[in-house]
């Protein structure tokens, strides 16, 4: 997904490190250090997680040259976001001494009960964690290295075991799985005497909840947030998002209602940390839709499983713009296609046929067989699968453009 958004922006020479497992965020920006080291001298980096949104990108960007500064003069840069409530789903950071427009990190603090956010907020000089930090590489690489040595080495033989392939490197995994799991702020932030936090006041929120989503987000005179085709009676504070079908609601306040393809989640918005615990309740009773989703994403575009039964099943599969799938097989399924948007070049065998809309094709079983799409217009068509097994891993790949194995 992330490639496809950085496709349609027009960006063409994107790199997206994919580890094969996660490790925590330590782990994770001492591979983008050491491969941005091989592409530059010694950059600077920003680390930013993907779950967050900025009110004020002016007051943003100026934090962000300021942080550029400290950190070419050496510094490990941390932003803590100036806090405006006694907030405990934030982590703080207390700063100590002034230094050079921002202060020295005096300690990182754990997540507070709700008296001593209080406190926190009434004393100054606490910020909320917003785990964006700035450095240069080869800093963040040595400091690293004295205060955990053993993550760098794991790392260090993850790279240079990776693979590329169009827009990813792709790591040694063997040598990733032996590299611990820890964050920034625990193997280097809490040790390191580099590190400064700057404030930042850009009304930042890391949405890291439905509920500081619903605060994020535009509202209605009663306090509603309605995205999708929602229709909704006589609610007041909800946060109610549509993402394929009508969601109807009467009478409901302060609550969260999601609906996408996999499942619905309804809660109160006062209840939504405990998503993590259906979660878990999911995990435990082996439910599928933990691990798999009805839509999946490919790097040749998408597919959405709209029906399955005994020995069937129906897709709807969109080619992107010049894309192409492997050319495969598969031992235990046949298919049909019928295009009903675009055009779309079929191999079959030794053989090569052009569809257009409404028109069909027949793979069976066993045969070798690729799509492509030579259109400026995505492709999409219609895919019955039939046959005794129709799991994603009965796929023979013979030629692929993506390295896929």
């Amino acid at each position: 997904m992330a490639a496809e958004q950085m496709r349609q922006a027009g960006e063409t020479n994107a790199k997206i490190l994919l580890e094969p497992a996660g490790r925590n965020t330590a782990p994770a920006i001492a591979l983008a250090a050491l491969c941005a080291m091989q592409h530059e001298a010694d950059p600077i980096l920003m680390v930013m997680p993907a779950d967050h949104v900025v009110a004020d990108a002016r007051a943003f960007a100026l934090s962000a040259q300021a942080g550029a500064g400290l950190a070419a003069a050496g510094q490990l840069v941390t932003f803590g976001i100036v806090p405006d409530r006694a907030e405990t789903g934030y982590g703080y950071i207390k700063s100590g001494a002034a230094f050079e427009g921002a202060f020295k990190v005096d300690r990182f603090v754990e997540k507070p009960g709700a008296a001593t956010a209080q406190t926190y907020l009434a004393e100054g000089g606490y910020y909320w964690n917003s785990g964006i930090f700035m450095f240069r590489a080869s800093v963040y690489l040595a400091e690293l290295g004295q205060h955990r040595p053993d993550i760098l080495k794991a790392c260090e033989a993850a790279v240079s075991g990776r693979t590329e392939d169009i827009d990813f490197t792709r790591f040694d995994e063997a040598a990733f799985l032996a590299c611990p799991d820890e964050s920034i702020d625990y193997a280097v932030m809490e040790h390191t005497h580099k590190s400064v936090v700057l404030p930042m006041d850009a009304g930042w929120s890391d949405i890291g909840s439905w509920s500081a989503l619903w605060e994020a987000s535009f509202k209605d005179a009663r306090g509603n947030c309605e995205i999708g085709d929602v229709l909704s009676l006589e609610g007041q504070g909800n946060y109610i998002s549509a993402g394929s079908r009508l969601v109807a609601a009467v009478g409901l306040e302060d609550m969260v209602v999601v609906e996408t393809k996999d499942v619905v989640l309804v809660a109160p918005k006062a209840r939504v940390q405990d998503v993590k615990a259906l979660v878990s309740e999911l995990k435990a009773a082996g439910r599928p839709e933990v691990a798999q989703h009805r839509e999946v994403y490919r790097p040749w575009g998408k597919y959405d499983c709209v029906d399955v039964g005994a020995r069937y099943q129906v897709k709807r599969i969109t080619v992107n713009p010049g894309a192409k799938l492997s050319l495969q097989k598969h031992h235990h399924r046949a298919e049909h296609w019928v295009v009903v948007r675009g055009s779309a070049v079929v191999t079959k065998g030794e053989s090569e046929i052009m569809l257009s809309e409404n028109e069909s094709t027949y793979i069976p079983l066993g045969e070798v067989h690729a799509l492509a799409n030579p259109g400026k217009i995505p492709l999409e068509l219609i895919e019955v699968q039939s046959g005794s097994y129709l799991g994603e891993d009965d796929i023979v790949r013979i030629k692929d453009r993506y390295g896929r194995a």
